[in-house]
């Protein structure tokens, strides 16, 4: 239905531009004056119906994010949407290894962390260290976009 209601608002539009236009039927003239007022009424009670029909269609944005608690507001964090600054909580990971993860995401699991080129044993060791506080989640766009910088500096 909300395809239609854009349709239908597109079509009502176009309808009432290209009226705006046209001469009514009649062949006598009027001064440019009385033409400008008609348009104005015209154009303003379109407005106001394209108006009623876009109100009238729901919004289907995402308003939250369910897993927001895992971007590093409790101590389980999401190896696919978290920020790199979320490591810092937890001693030796930041920055060597919390920059390794972050960069090269997604994960379909917490264990394929430990494939990530140029991983040293020291590294690896620290990540096993707080394996169990990891979690992997479905990347999301709005996120993802930022794990390395998120524009936040002191």
């Amino acid at each position: 239905t909300r395809t239609i209601n854009m349709k239908l608002a597109i079509i009502a539009t176009l309808a009432s531009t290209v009226a705006a236009f046209v001469a009514p039927g009649s062949t006598s003239t009027q001064s440019s004056t009385a033409l400008a007022a008609e348009r104005r009424e015209f154009f303003g009670a379109a407005a106001a119906a394209a108006a009623a029909v876009a109100g009238a269609a729901p919004a289907f944005a995402v308003r939250d994010y369910d897993d927001v608690a895992y971007l590093g507001g409790s101590t389980i964090v999401d190896l696919n949407n978290a920020n790199v600054r979320v490591y810092l909580k937890m001693p030796g990971m930041y920055p060597a290894a919390a920059g390794k993860i972050v960069s090269n995401g997604p994960y379909s699991s917490v264990g394929d962390v430990y494939n990530i080129p140029g991983l040293t044993a020291k590294e690896k060791e620290v990540i096993k260290k707080y394996e169990s506080r990891f979690t992997v989640k479905p990347p999301s766009p709005d996120y993802v976009i930022d794990r390395i910088n998120n524009g936040l500096y002191r």
